[in-house]
């Protein structure tokens, strides 16, 4: 059964009740975060965006969706360190669709897993092109 707010993700084992309670909140985090709906997103699929200081404070802040690695960059960005309000000003529904396969890999489990267990159109993705 994948996690929800109901039923949250079961803690790694081995792991002290303290340390399962910040992964729970850490995992809530980015629960809070999510659109109700892929369909919700219609950010931009393509030319230069410009991020604001809260999401890339620790470097480039200009990112061409035209270059495939300044986009993954910017959806790497935004879906680690975006708030609510920003991942639909931000993400493209498609592209993300798109890239979803490779960007799982360079984003973190958390955020792989909240995304996925949201959005079962984005674990298909994955899974289809396992």
């Amino acid at each position: 059964m994948p996690s929800s707010p109901q039923h949250p993700a079961p803690a790694p084992r081995n792991v002290s009740s303290a340390d399962a309670e910040d992964l729970a909140r850490y995992r809530e985090k980015f629960r809070r975060r999510l659109p109700e709906s892929l369909d919700e997103l219609h950010g931009p699929a393509n030319g230069v965006v410009e991020l604001p200081l809260h999401m890339a404070w620790s470097g480039m802040t200009s990112y061409d969706l035209d270059k495939p690695r300044q986009r993954m960059g910017l959806y790497r960005t935004v879906l680690h360190e975006g708030l609510h309000d920003d991942l639909p000003r931000y993400l493209n529904r498609d592209l993300l669709l798109d890239l979803w396969p490779l960007l799982r890999t360079l984003v973190g489990r958390t955020v792989r897993t909240v995304w996925e267990d949201a959005f079962p159109q984005i674990a298909s993705r994955a899974r289809a092109a396992a």
